[in-house]
Parts: C-alpha cells; sequence; structure tokens
C-alpha cells in the first residue's frame, strides 16, 4: 500500500495528469492519501477524534464480463470509516473500476470480493462494497427530506475565501432540538485540478440556534476554496462545533458525480452510519 506523507508528494498521483486507461484488472492503479494531510492543519488527531462517520462512493460506470465473455454492468456502493488513515485518490478509484471492463469474473460475489480487497488495502482499514442491479439500486431512491432550505436567505456576499469567523449563533438565544439545515450552494474546487466540486449539505444539530444566515455566508465561502471532498466536511464540521458549540452535530455534504463517482463524507458526534438523503443532481 503507498503512503502519502505530505504535500510536496501530491504531485506523485495521477490526478490532474494525461493517463492512460486500462481495461484489465489491474489493483495496483489504485493509491491512497493519508487522512492527516487536512488534519493536521485542524487539530484533528487520529487517535483522538471528536466525531463518528463514513465516507459513502457511488460508482456508476462498474462493467466486467461473465465467464462466456458477455458484458455485466452494476452500481457499486463503497463505505470507509472515517478512522481508515488514507483516503482513496478519486482518479486512481475510477481508473481501477475501468480495468474491470474487460476482464471475466464467473460471479457477482468475485468482484464484490476483489473490490472490498483492494480498497480495504489502500484505505488501510476494512471497506464495505455492494453490488446492485441498475434496475434495482434501493439505496440511491430518492426520499422526502425533512429539512430547511436555507439557499432562499436574502444575503449580501462580497468574499468569497473561507471564513469561520462568520459563524454565529442566532441572537434569539433560542435552544432548538434535532433541526436538520440544507443548502445547495456548497461548492467547493479540487485541491490539485482546480475542478468544481459541487454539493448539497445537510447540517444536523442541538443545542443553541444557529444563525442561519451567517451559516450560508460561512457556507459560500468555500466557493474559491481547494481541499477533497472528505476534508471540507470535516472543516465544516470543525469549524461549527468550534464557534457555534451545539450539543449534537452531524454534517453529510452530498457530491455530484465526475468520472461515474460521487463521494459523501459524513461525520456525526451521534452515529458513524450516513443518511440515506440525496437530491435529483446526485
Amino acid at each position: 500500500m503507498t503512503l502519502y506523507k505530505n504535500s510536496i508528494e501530491l504531485n506523485d498521483l495521477s490526478l490532474g495528469k494525461p493517463t492512460e486507461y486500462c481495461s484489465e484488472y489491474n489493483p495496483s492503479l489504485l493509491q491512497a492519501v493519508p487522512r492527516s494531510l487536512n488534519r493536521d492543519g485542524l487539530g484533528i488527531e487520529a487517535n483522538n477524534l471528536k466525531f463518528k462517520g463514513e465516507d459513502v462512493w457511488y460508482g456508476y460506470e462498474l462493467s466486467w464480463l461473465n465467464s462466456k465473455g458477455k458484458p455485466i454492468v452494476a452500481v457499486a456502493e463503497f463505505r470507509f470509516d472515517c478512522t481508515s488513515p488514507n483516503i482513496v485518490e478519486s482518479k486512481s478509484f475510477k481508473l481501477y473500476l475501468n480495468s474491470f471492463n474487460q476482464s471475466k469474473f464467473a460471479t457477482w460475489d468475485e468482484v464484490e470480493k476483489l473490490l472490498t480487497q483492494d480498497l480495504s488495502n489502500t484505505s488501510g482499514s476494512q471497506a464495505k462494497v455492494s453490488l446492485f442491479k441498475v434496475d434495482e439500486c434501493e439505496p440511491l431512491a430518492i426520499a422526502p427530506i425533512n429539512a430547511n432550505c436555507i439557499d432562499d436567505i436574502d444575503v449580501s456576499i462580497d468574499a468569497y475565501e473561507i471564513d469561520s469567523a462568520l459563524l454565529a449563533l442566532s441572537h434569539t438565544i433560542n435552544n432548538v432540538e434535532d433541526k436538520t439545515l440544507i443548502s445547495h450552494l456548497l461548492k467547493s474546487n479540487c485541491l490539485i485540478t482546480n475542478q468544481p466540486d459541487w454539493a448539497s449539505i445537510y447540517i444536523s444539530y442541538s443545542g443553541k440556534e444557529i444563525d442561519e444566515a451567517a451559516l450560508l455566508r460561512y457556507l459560500i465561502s468555500f466557493r474559491q476554496h481547494n481541499e477533497f471532498h472528505e476534508q471540507c466536511v470535516e472543516r465544516i464540521f470543525t469549524d461549527i462545533m468550534a464557534n457555534c458549540k451545539p450539543d449534537k452535530l452531524s454534517v453529510f455534504a452530498r457530491y455530484t458525480r465526475r468520472g461515474g463517482l460521487d463521494i459523501n463524507p459524513y461525520r456525526s458526534t451521534e452515529t458513524s452510519v450516513a443518511p440515506a438523503l440525496r437530491t435529483l443532481r446526485q
């Protein structure tokens, strides 16, 4: 398993570089990025995490050949615990999945076991993989969302660089319990390629009421910020905890897909399992 100790070695990653596509199964394509790359700067210690959670990925372009050479297609769900030492670098993940295209496998179970083994080795802890037929993919059903959208709040924005000082409590000093807010305006940029990353973000909390206009300004301040998906969510979680001090907090970002993959980090004080939430664009 390849480990990347610091930001200088990010230059070794496939992301942002011309790449030849391999259509024969090749687990060596996978690359690992240490979670400590971002956590050290946020004061997050691997042996003393203040949150639970996972990263849920969906793969929409997975295909292989059965033993007779007939193509099989599937939708894949990948789950990585937030305690894993590494994240899987996204472009290497796509290249790895493409390597199944012209490879023969006797059963779905064989493919699922290989995916589980290879992704566990790369992330440094047990990954969970589930494969679904395209016409029966229940985990991706769109369910009603019981959340207050804050996007229609009339705010003026003149800065698009991340600023945690924008966060504030409501002047009403109310206590709220199990309130869920959603914004579809979260945009950040890839740490390496600078490509835009778009997300809907769900923030559930209990405690003193958060100023929702201030929260919206804060989320919009990510618009020119360069960081990986997982890092953005951990930063948002950490900033809200530090500035608003809720009794309970969960942050879940559903990012739009790129190259047949979407990445959906979830961090919570309460539970390690991400909720089944998505919008039309995920």
